[in-house]
């Protein structure tokens, strides 16, 4: 497996290159030949231009591309309009197609359930790499049923963008179906002697309380703990429902649990009934933050990635990197997070729209995260394993400043999270005692009273539970006695063996003070 990559400058010296490209491959064994052809441009006649020069000079070669919000070669953002990598298969036995289908709401289950049937029918195929238009639609059910393939295959890829983020417009193309605005292209790729790992980087941090999602439809996020959910980014982050909002919430994703992993979600849009469209479905009722990269945790965990990789030996790596990454650290810092990539193999790849990558059987659609797919033809040589080169980090300018207001806020969110938690135990309990206290006990056993009552009278069954209300006899005595300093110990050991006691009988069981030397104990029925 060989791969060569270069910038297209004109058309005099793409034509050098594809012959340059085509004496390699008569001079060697070449099994596939694929073209990936990215671009910051939208130019349609410049790019169909480009495959057209390919078919002729390369027709038994094929080729898959998009456009993008910046271009990865040899594992750095380089600045160029359209970038070319080449991926020359060397084994007999690799094999890869392409298939190209229109993508849209209404040819959604119709792609997929052809495709499954195409999978199934190749029993060599080892990883799925894709490139789609997804903004504007929900990609859900599209996640869902691609992981119905078969287990064990690969997928991951990167959703078609533009060079400005707030330009809808983008598209995708291949040897198999020309150029598209609404599309979705599959590279197959597999064979004995083929091998895929994948895996994904954040690095996003949760700053901030958590926010419970109390309505969302799809990709709509209706309310947040009840509220409209630009209300979070106004009151937070001060950012304006204007034609820049998705521009100044790119960074600022929300970060959740979903399907075991922690994932992050961005809005794209903020809607006139406060609602935000998000570049991806959220369910209700989980919980969410507002996150932000830290740069420490992002090169941390780039570099355990990339390390990870080291004893497969990878030929060549294929980088799938959201343009909030880009956007987060500048043109001129964000090859920090790729070129330890490219310290293994040559690293290419682009800026997305969004991010795919099975984890699992799981299908899922990410957001401002960095998917990684490394491929091998053959057996490694055990004994020349890469190093992962990691420079010492020197953050400067933005960077810097964002590193240090991360920790600032994180640690303050902290030390806030941890007050607010010691003021609701102190609202509930006995300070003396470290019991329930008599407002708390007393909403137990009302709301016990009111259950019980409900279940008679849905059941007709008469459920019951026990109340103990206890004293201590002649309590004034050892006040007067031994001072009220003696008759607190007293009173903090009897609540102590209450504790010991009740707990043995049952884990559900509340103690609380009622007051003075008074207490009550409530043990749930049974």
């Amino acid at each position: 497996m060989k791969q060569i990559q270069f910038n297209y400058e004109s058309d005099a010296q793409l034509l050098k290159d594809l012959k340059k490209i085509k004496q390699w491959c008569n001079a060697s064994i070449t099994s596939k030949v694929l073209f990936q052809i990215y671009t910051e441009t939208l130019n349609h006649s410049k790019i169909q231009d480009i495959c057209q020069m390919i078919e002729k000079k390369m027709p038994e070669a094929i080729y898959m591309g998009c456009s993008t919000n910046g271009n990865i070669v040899m594992g750095e953002y380089n600045g160029a309009p359209i970038a070319i990598i080449c991926t020359i298969f060397e084994y007999p036995s690799t094999k890869i197609e392409l298939f190209q289908y229109v993508l849209n709401d209404e040819s959604e289950t119709e792609v997929t359930t052809n495709f499954l049937e195409v999978v199934k029918d190749r029993k060599w195929v080892k990883a799925i790499m894709l490139n789609a238009t997804i903004r504007g639609l929900s990609m859900t059910k599209f996640c869902e049923d691609l992981s119905k393939l078969p287990e064990g295959i690969g997928i991951f890829g990167g959703g078609a963008f533009s060079k400005d983020i707030i330009e809808d417009e983008a598209f995708v193309f291949s040897s198999s179906g020309g150029l598209s605005d609404h599309a979705v292209v599959f590279a197959l790729i597999g064979g004995e002697d083929y091998y895929v790992k994948t895996t994904y980087i954040t690095g996003w941090k949760p700053l901030g309380r958590e926010l419970h999602v109390t309505k969302a439809d799809r990709n709509i996020l209706y309310e947040l703990d009840g509220k409209p959910a630009y209300d979070t980014y106004y009151k937070y982050l001060n950012i304006k429902n204007d034609d820049n909002f998705f521009l100044h919430t790119l960074e600022f994703p929300f970060f959740y649990e979903h399907k075991d992993i922690n994932i992050l979600r961005a809005p794209t849009a903020s809607n006139e009934d406060g609602s935000l469209t998000m570049t991806a479905d959220m369910e209700e009722n989980v919980k969410a933050r507002i996150a932000y990269g830290d740069p420490e945790t992002i090169l941390d965990s780039v570099y355990e990635g990339a390390t990870d990789f080291r004893e497969f030996v990878p030929k060549i790596i294929t980088v799938f990197s959201c343009a909030a990454r880009r956007s987060f650290w500048g043109s001129d810092e964000v090859g920090k997070e790729t070129l330890p990539f490219q310290s293994l193999a040559p690293t290419s790849g682009f800026y997305t729209s969004g991010e795919f990558l099975r984890n699992g059987n799981d299908v899922i659609q990410h957001n401002v995260t960095l998917v990684i797919g490394v491929h091998r033809e053959g057996i490694p040589e055990e004994n020349n394993l890469p190093v992962v080169q990691r420079d010492i980090e020197e953050f400067s300018g933005k960077v810097s400043m964002i590193n240090r207001l991360a920790t600032f806020i994180q640690v303050a969110t902290e030390e806030l999270e941890e007050a607010n938690e010691r003021l609701k135990r102190a609202a509930i309990t006995d300070s003396l005692t470290g019991l329930y206290n008599r407002g708390e006990i007393q909403k137990y056993i009302s709301e016990k009273a009111y259950e019980l009552e409900q279940d008679e009278g849905l059941s007709g069954n008469k459920a019951g539970a026990a109340l103990i209300m206890l004293d201590i006899d002649y309590f004034k005595r050892i006040n007067d006695t031994y001072g009220h300093k003696e008759g607190d110990i007293v009173l903090q050991m009897l609540a102590k063996m209450l504790r010991t006691v009740v707990s043995q009988e049952s884990v559900d069981s509340v103690i609380g003070r009622w007051g003075g030397e008074e207490f009550m104990v409530l043990l749930p029925s049974g």
